[in-house]
């Protein structure tokens, strides 16, 4: 592995850099615009179109500049004979202020090549990755698979809200106060339970042979955008916080709260040169998230299910193009935690519509939350994990690259990643799932009680 030149795209006020594949686009517009329409990006589904138009009118520009190139070198030629001559001066005249003025055109056209270019680059920018045909097209998920389908229904229905409340667990009214709405304190050994699952996540994945990273969690505005996540997503609902800059970092680039850890681990290795020997490299990392769409509020998000600051530990791996077995041991790591903490579960490949900007196939993990019941939704599923494959969309924005075995150019490694845990919502699973009504405590699963000293937590005395 080796780490080259890193390209101008870590600095926004320096000309945009973008290892996009714009001719792939070209050549298949109709496929781009469709796929826009099949990922709810509607609103970009003529994009397509008009990078093939700009790529038209940048080409006639070039063949526009390009014979006005030749009589300005021509011009020079001339000049410079009759400098070495001793020619007429008023013919020497002449021809300088001609080159003159064929200069100021050329600058002109160069100035329409880089709009034309830089447009492209921006809307292409901007489009969803390739859609896999493992992907339902639409809204419906499809039911893959099924995690702990022996265990029953939960027989209460209490929220984690009351449980949490009733234990001296969460304190919401405490956060709204300090932090508003999306924010919540950890107590006592809800707080313990946090670390706990931390704790346990990253040991089933070191078995596995992940290797642990702890990133940072603030990133340049650029790398989030690298990797999919934009200010505002393609319905104009706010994805990230950015950081404000005063008036004398106007000049620096942007940063904002990572919303993930993929975000830094996948930055980790922006301008790298991977040999193809060393793939793949699987990490997992810890770290807070912010999350600036953390939604409306409502039963349906109440308390720990959509938060704006939560901790996660998670996946993320470079791979070989070939590579078709990494995804599968990243949900293989996924399942074992989710099975080994007595969660009913069942996994979905998501539909189309709802497939992040930078992943061609996404497995969610849905766990029962008996307070979410309802008619539609007799088990109260929702998610709790998510496993995303993302091709190349992030290691070409990223330069990331890779030296193959045998001979042959640098070619772009694929990504993936995953949540391993996501503390909140598997913490209310266990709150909700574990809830012992008679005894007004909840049961902890057998593979945290080395973890947490206890197998239950009851009323505190």
């Amino acid at each position: 592995m080796s780490h080259s030149f890193r390209p101008s795209f870590v600095c926004q006020t320096c000309r945009h850099w973008l290892a996009v594949d714009i001719k792939h686009i070209r050549k298949n517009a109709e496929l781009y615009a469709q796929n826009c329409v099949d990922r709810n990006y509607a609103s970009q589904r003529d994009d397509p179109y008009r990078i093939v138009g700009l790529h038209e009118k940048w080409q006639g520009v070039q063949r526009d500049a390009r014979g006005l190139r030749e009589r300005y070198n021509a011009v020079k030629e001339q000049l410079a004979r009759l400098s070495n001559g001793g020619g007429p001066q008023g013919e020497k005249q002449k021809l300088l202020g001609e080159g003159q003025r064929m200069k100021e055109e050329l600058a002109a056209f160069e100035a329409q090549e880089e709009a034309s270019i830089s447009e492209m680059e921006e809307l292409a920018r901007k489009l969803p990755n390739l859609t896999s045909k493992e992907t339902p097209i639409g809204s419906e998920a499809r039911v893959v698979g099924q995690i702990n389908e022996h265990l029953e229904a939960s027989a209460s229905s209490r929220s984690h809200v009351e449980i949490g409340e009733k234990l001296q667990l969460v304190d919401f009214a405490a956060a709204r106060s300090s932090s508003g709405y999306g924010w919540y304190y950890l107590l006592n050994e809800a707080a313990l339970l946090e670390q706990a699952l931390v704790q346990y996540a990253l040991s089933v994945a070191l078995r596995s042979g992940w290797r642990v990273v702890s990133p940072p969690s603030m990133v340049y505005g650029h790398m989030a955008s690298a990797c999919g996540f934009m200010p505002r997503d393609a319905h104009g609902e706010t994805q990230i916080y950015s950081i404000h800059r005063g008036p004398d970092d106007l000049k620096k680039p942007k940063h904002c709260l990572a919303g993930t850890a993929e975000i830094p681990l996948a930055a980790m290795k922006a301008g790298v040169v991977f040999d193809e020997a060393e793939l793949p490299v699987k990490t997992v990392g810890v770290s807070r998230c912010f999350r600036a769409e953390a939604g409306a509020r409502g039963l349906q998000s109440k308390g720990l299910y959509r938060v704006h600051e939560f901790t996660k530990v998670e996946m993320f791996a470079w791979t070989s193009p070939s590579d078709s077995s990494t995804y599968d041991e990243m949900q293989d790591v996924q399942h074992a935690i989710l099975r080994s903490l007595n969660l009913p579960c069942r996994v979905l490949e998501m539909p189309s519509r709802d497939l992040g900007g930078s992943a061609l196939r996404k497995r969610d993990v849905e766990a029962s939350f008996p307070s979410r019941a309802s008619a539609s939704n007799p088990r109260g599923w929702g998610e709790v994990t998510s496993a995303s494959l993302c091709g190349e969309y992030q290691t070409r924005r990223l330069e990331t690259r890779m030296r193959p075995a045998g001979k042959g150019k640098l070619a772009y490694p694929h990504t993936a990643n995953g949540t391993a845990l996501a503390v909140p919502r598997v913490l209310a699973a266990l709150l909700e799932n574990g809830w012992d009504e008679q005894r007004q405590m909840v049961r902890l699963p057998e593979a945290l009680w080395p973890w947490m000293g206890m197998e239950a937590i009851g009323p505190r005395t």
